[in-house]
């Protein structure tokens, strides 16, 4: 009996040391301030099949940290910890549906350090990838919401203090992989950013701006590339895309910015085809891998570019100026490749279009094997290496996946979100670079929800309207600036019962000649005036998912390789895809192999303590 209480002695101090030692040394790679206030400072870092996160709180109370599907507290994974009264505690929690706060009875999150003083609350703890748990969400490379919450008193038995307005949401990546620290602050750089644009008050405004690179005669590689964004415009600035003009340009087109797309811009804009660099609402830097920069300063380089804006907003605000734009930080010190940026996925028109009230609908694009064939062949049988990839989709979007067949045989996804954020898209880096050769082909698959719409949905220009696009980083550099492809429109409007239409097309959108009950309508009237409903949305799903395609495959200057235009039938494909299986950890395991590892040391050193005699 005595020699277990010195078993039961020797194990609470093992324990007691655990909660008050020194912070280990760990790394945390990433991090992000949550709040607006800079209170709120997460970092965090993966372990192998774990996650570890370091929270630093302007709280002498509790802190909240969770992750959430839709940045709310319903169903969300949800973990509390603090330090009251000098001892830590950290605490499993889930919500129901209706955010209602329970207790996990698996306790997947560890805590690895816990320690308060005058102003802050730091705590450092883990958690498995993947835990087995119902009541936790994986945690995967798509986008995770992450929740947050504090309060300036403790969890205490009396019940739950609530945080009031001292919480929000943060869309983050959390398995980004680590990228080597790289210091910028003695390169040069220049600013692309517009001059006091009006912005209309009106839903969407693309708005364009001509610069000329002021890096010229002599080569330099662009290593990182930053937004610009005008403090208060954070949700009007949804997207900017700087394109490579034609090199027979003046200085006269650097005059005056216009609106894109509009039947009055100068036609110089017309040459700005090539994408060479996109950033989108939400994303941050980009920095290129040490071995890759964009070219500037040759003559096969751009000197004229192009700035396209997209402002969203959606209230009509009157009387907003804007001056966001880019900044390009460069260096003479030369990288071994030139990068490259090839625009992948559905050609941007009224020929994709998604039912009204579906609670999931896939759109594909296609940069087809065709394509690729010929473009690789001519400029590199060897192959490029895609080394990041950005996702782009509207609101209605929900997952998107980029997906890669090598001659017929789907390899792992190029890149994936299936927790897609509107207002979070950035490049994501990949893991190991891919090298896509000729004989391989790429999807780009998109999941939309209509379920809160009562019309048609287009794909178009505003963010009401739909896009399913992918931009590959890759290099080195080849004369590929896009690869996408269009549905045929009239095996559309074949399903909804069309005959005929109107030839020669003389407007747009072309105008239905029969049946009666759509007679002089418009095929976009005539696609809303369809009855649809969840089982005609899924056949028609069905059907477009099928339908030959036209090619594009496009060359800088306007110029296109031969397939383009061309017919092509979709690969056949396994639909839908299969997710690789997800190998998860047993928390319950994880406590037994901690406590039998306390065990053995506590057996140890109370052995060790018997051989020195008794205690006293």
């Amino acid at each position: 009996m005595r020699r277990l209480r010195l078993w039961a002695l020797v194990l609470g101090g093992l324990l007691c040391a655990t909660a008050t030692a020194a912070e280990p040394p760990r790394s945390y790679p990433h991090s992000a301030v949550l709040d607006g206030a800079a209170a709120y400072l997460l970092r965090w870092g993966r372990r192998g099949s774990s996650l570890a996160f370091r929270l630093e709180v302007r709280t002498r109370g509790y802190v909240g940290f969770g992750l959430s599907a839709s940045g709310g507290m319903a169903s969300a994974d949800i973990v509390v910890g603090g330090v009251e009264r000098g001892q830590p505690y950290l605490q499993d929690y889930f919500t129901d549906e209706n955010r209602v706060l329970k207790k996990d009875p698996q306790q997947d999150y560890h805590l690895e350090y816990a320690m308060e003083n005058s102003t802050h609350t730091i705590l450092a703890f883990s958690r498995e990838l993947h835990t087995c748990d119902t009541n936790d969400k994986s945690i995967t490379e798509s986008t995770v919401r992450v929740i947050w919450a504090y309060h300036h008193k403790d969890m205490g038995e009396a019940g739950q203090n609530y945080h009031g307005s001292n919480r929000g949401t943060k869309s983050l990546r959390l398995l980004n992989p680590e990228k080597e620290e790289v210091l910028f602050a003695s390169l040069p750089y220049f600013d692309l950013t517009n001059k006091d644009v009006p912005v209309p008050d009106k839903d969407t405004t693309y708005w364009c701006q001509m610069f000329k690179i002021p890096v010229q005669h002599e080569k330099h590689h662009v290593t990182k590339v930053e937004p610009l964004i005008q403090k208060g415009h954070e949700n009007l600035v949804h997207h900017i895309l700087l394109y490579q003009c034609s090199s027979n340009l003046n200085d006269s087109v650097l005059d005056y910015g216009h609106e894109c797309y509009h039947p009055n811009m100068p036609d110089s804009f017309l040459t700005c085809e090539t994408v060479i660099f996109a950033w989108a609402i939400g994303g941050e830097g980009f920095t290129y891998p040490p071995h890759v920069g964009l070219s500037i300063g040759t003559a096969a380089d751009p000197l004229f570019v192009l700035m396209e804006v997209h402002y969203d907003n959606p209230s009509y605000t009157e009387g907003l100026i804007d001056n966001s734009g880019l900044r390009l930080i460069y260096t003479p010190v030369l990288r071994k490749y030139d990068a490259g940026v090839i625009e992948a996925g559905l050609w941007v028109s009224l020929f994709h279009n998604i039912p009204p009230g579906m609670p999931e609908f896939v759109s594909e694009g296609h940069c087809t094997l065709e394509c690729l064939e010929e473009a690789l062949g001519a400029e590199r049988p060897a192959g490029i290496h895609v080394f990041a990839v950005l996702l782009h989709a509207h609101l209605a979007g929900r997952a998107i996946r980029m997906r890669h067949f090598h001659n017929g045989e789907e390899q792992k996804l190029l890149a994936y979100d299936d927790e897609f954020d509107f207002n979070f898209q950035e490049f994501q880096y990949l893991k190991e670079e891919r090298t896509i050769v000729p004989g391989d082909n790429l999807i780009t698959e998109c999941h939309y929800s209509t379920v809160d719409r009562i019309r048609m949905t287009w794909g178009g220009l505003s963010t009401r309207n739909e896009m399913c696009l992918s931009y590959l980083l890759y290099y080195p550099r080849i004369n590929l600036t896009r690869c996408a492809s269009i549905p045929d429109i009239m095996e559309q409007l074949q399903f909804i019962g069309v005959k005929e239409i109107y030839r020669p097309v003389r407007t747009w959108p072309f105008i239905i000649k029969s049946p009666k009950q759509y007679k002089n309508l418009s095929f976009m009237d005539a696609m809303n005036k369809f009855k649809w409903s969840t089982s005609e949305g899924v056949s028609y799903n069905e059907l477009v998912l099928k339908l030959p395609v036209n090619v594009r495959c496009s060359k800088t200057d306007n110029a296109e390789w031969s397939i383009q235009g061309m017919t092509a039938l979709p690969p056949e494909i396994e639909r839908p895809y299969r997710t690789e299986p997800v190998i998860c950890s047993s928390s319950s395991c994880l406590h037994c192999s901690l406590f039998l590892t306390l065990l053995f040391v506590v057996h140890v050193t109370a052995s060790a303590i018997g051989n020195i005699g008794p205690f006293v």
